[in-house]
């Protein structure tokens, strides 16, 4: 009552009038008082929406703080260039630190690191240091795991980051597939890096220039050179990638040269090598793990173990930027829908028609564009799995 009146207490209503004014002032009061109170609510719910899109937005820098607070360490950032089980080499000026992960990796579900990947890490001078966040990558590479390429669980496997080229090694014998370094393009392009085939083993082609005219033919933003690291054949065609501050992924399969090239940019025996099957051009894994070599001139490599498989999922940019071409003639369709089959006007029939498009080409566009589609809707429909299981 006191708030009412304005100050202290007051008296009793002496008639109807009064007793109707008294009752007026309580209701105007009780509005007052009841928007003032939502007021206050609203704004207290959008400071706390506010300061969860902050720690949103921040993501793991917000939790660098505390964890610089809690400690009352500074973070250091470094590059990894080994990773031996759950067990991290990270690369600082020239120095190599141990260490590991931090909890919220684990908790929150994040995605680990790779080699190549730039990361924050708290140093430790009595053990491993702990790696507490991944930077932000301009490239990377990444396939579905070779035990699930119908993306049942979801899972895709991030091989190499901060690339700038990608070496895609492929030897001059019974082991050459076109298909196969179309894959290698594709995923290389989707990943933001450049891609480059070495033809490998040119010393045993007797007409290695048919090999590169084809892999040419693949895409405009192919580069092709045919080597042999043995005899050092067109090794010098090579040092112009290897430029200070230059990062080179090595892929391909088992028994194409990859370790032996690597020896010979090194210019050291850093690698193992060993024999292929001669029956089958098959190699084994002489590479085991992933591992980034550092060169006197400060360009970086990165070797990685064979791959026998290479899956396509939620690829259609790579694959589109390797065929550009026919991604061009498909937007000049009559109909934006063209299944270039029987409709009228479709340029892609009309091309194969006139010779400007070979069959067999736009059927491996074809192939490698509804495998990445397939894979990329069972991935989703996976992730809607998990997360029907967690409302469970």
């Amino acid at each position: 009552e006191g708030q009412i009146g304005g100050a202290g207490s007051l008296s009793p209503p002496s008639g109807p009038d009064q007793l109707y004014l008294r009752v007026h002032q309580w209701k105007s009061f009780c509005v007052t008082r009841r928007v003032h109170t939502i007021s206050i609510l609203s704004a207290s719910s959008a400071a706390s929406d506010v300061y969860k899109g902050q720690k949103i937005e921040s993501g793991k820098a917000e939790n660098n703080r505390t964890e610089k607070n809690k400690t009352g360490k500074k973070e250091y950032f470094g590059t990894v260039c080994e990773i031996q089980r759950n067990s991290y080499n990270i690369l600082v000026e020239n120095k190599t630190i141990h260490a590991k992960l931090k909890g919220n990796f684990f908790r929150e579900n994040e995605e680990f690191p790779v080699v190549g990947d730039n990361v924050a890490f708290l140093p430790n001078e009595n053990g491993d240091s702990l790696i507490t966040s991944v930077c932000e990558r301009k490239s990377v590479l990444k396939r579905p795991y070779a035990a699930d390429h119908s993306m049942d669980n979801g899972k895709e496997q991030v091989m190499v980051a901060n690339v700038d080229y990608v070496f895609i090694v492929s030897s001059l014998n019974d082991n050459y597939n076109f298909n196969r370094i179309a894959r290698y393009v594709s995923m290389t392009l989707q990943g933001n890096a450049i891609p480059v085939v070495i033809l490998t083993k040119a010393d045993l082609c007797s007409n290695p220039g048919r090999y590169a005219s084809e892999i040419e033919n693949l895409s405009e933003q192919v580069k092709v050179h045919c080597v042999s690291a043995l005899y050092g054949i067109g090794m010098d065609e090579l040092n112009k990638y290897l430029q200070p501050g230059k990062t080179i992924a090595i892929l391909g399969s088992s028994g194409v040269g990859k370790s032996t090239l690597v020896n010979a940019l090194v210019q050291e025996d850093v690698m193992k090598t060993s024999e292929i099957r001669e029956s089958d051009a098959k190699g084994r894994h002489t590479t085991t793990h992933r591992q980034m070599i550092v060169l006197l001139n400060g360009a970086r490599i990165i070797d990685t173990p064979g791959m026998r498989e290479l899956g396509m999922c939620d690829m259609d940019q790579g694959i589109d930027d390797t065929f550009s071409d026919i991604a061009e003639l498909e937007a000049c369709c009559k109909f934006s829908d063209c299944r270039h089959e029987t409709e009228p006007g479709c340029a892609i029939r009309a091309a194969i028609a006139d010779g400007t498009l070979a069959q067999d080409r736009y059927e491996l566009y074809r192939s490698l564009h509804e495998e990445s589609r397939h894979a990329a809707k069972m991935k989703d429909i996976s992730k809607w799995r998990k997360q029907l299981k967690k409302r469970r």
